[in-house]
């Protein structure tokens, strides 16, 4: 009797490591879930990039972040970004950044930013069209997104796959734009290629 009740003990309290065990492995996977990911985000003109983005942020948040890069033009301009803003519920909070946008995000949260082509738009009219310049300010500060704590999901364009720019500044803008694309989809972790509103993943 004694025999089979410390077998019955011993297998108990191995059967009670092997639970602690495998929760201790679930806990640091969860933890690991949201750690410094950089999502990439790419695709024609209404291909779906920003419903994507924002259903994937929500999928990975009850509280995501919206940063939006686009500079403020005029009264008009002003309005409908504040439409934009009304239409995203109350889990969300909006924030503007026009270039430095490591500042305005936190550890561990979920972002998404919204979007690379008018985040660069700033730096090349700043810089007066000069590529090289706007390329070297933009790369500077990407790479500080890179030590963040969060989960960060990046739209941008492929705007060199459309109609060819009818001036040379499009044409230079469509350069700046296609290299910047390719230093973010090399640093990120997973990149997806929106057609027709389907992710096409290229890279994880």
């Amino acid at each position: 009797m004694g025999t089979k009740i410390q077998h019955k003990c011993t297998s108990f309290l191995f059967n009670m490591i092997t639970v602690v065990l495998l929760l201790k492995k679930c806990l640091i996977l969860n933890s690991q879930k949201n750690t410094e990911m950089m999502y990439y985000i790419t695709g024609g003109e209404r291909s779906g990039k920003s419903r994507y983005a924002q259903n994937l942020a929500t999928q990975l948040s009850n509280h995501p972040k919206y940063v939006a890069t686009s500079r403020i033009w005029d009264a008009d301009h002003r309005a409908r970004i504040d439409r934009h803003i009304s239409e995203r519920d109350e889990r969300w909070t909006s924030v503007e950044a026009e270039k430095v946008i490591f500042d305005v995000i936190n550890p561990k949260e979920t972002v998404v930013i919204d979007c690379v082509t008018l985040w660069l738009t700033n730096f090349f009219v700043d810089t007066k069209n000069d590529i090289e310049k706007a390329l070297l300010l933009a790369k500077n500060e990407f790479n500080k997104l890179l030590q963040i704590d969060a989960t960060i999901i990046i739209i941008s364009n492929e705007i060199g796959m459309g109609v060819h720019a009818a001036t040379k500044v499009g044409r230079k803008f469509t350069e700046l734009q296609g290299w910047m694309n390719q230093y973010i989809a090399e640093h990120s972790d997973k990149a997806i290629l929106m057609v027709s509103g389907i992710p096409v993943v290229i890279k994880e």
